[in-house]
């Protein structure tokens, strides 16, 4: 099996280091499983959010979405944001339907995923 990396951009690994030290280990856990089920496709089993050629993917883990992206490494990690921190975006987007049609939609959203890259280039 080729090496396979999980990447995340600073503003990720910042939330990620926010966390209480149990909820990190939870969370850093899930990703055993993910190696496989990306380089099998399995992902597509994720929420799915397109906009502008670009595919980010949404992996659940309790009440925390993981958005990433598939690189020639592995995956990049953009976001890890609890499900009230979405419920709040959302509402104050005031935008209804689904959470990941919403997202996909919303162009506040990529503004956030396009800040943690940004973050990730200086």
């Amino acid at each position: 099996m080729r090496q396979f990396q999980i990447i995340f951009t600073p503003t990720c690994a910042a939330e990620l280091a926010r966390m209480p030290k149990d909820l990190q280990l939870r969370i850093l856990g899930e990703f055993h499983g993910l190696p496989q089920e990306i380089l099998t496709n399995e992902a597509e089993r994720h929420g799915v959010l397109k906009r502008s050629g670009r595919v980010l993917h949404r992996y659940r883990i309790g009440d925390y979405r993981i958005y990433y992206e598939r690189h020639e490494l592995g995956v990049l990690v953009h976001r890890i944001l609890s499900r009230n921190t979405l419920k709040d975006f959302l509402f104050r987007s005031s935008l209804p339907g689904a959470e990941d049609e919403t997202l996909q939609e919303n162009p506040k959203f990529w503004e956030l995923i396009e800040a943690a890259r940004a973050s990730s280039r200086s």
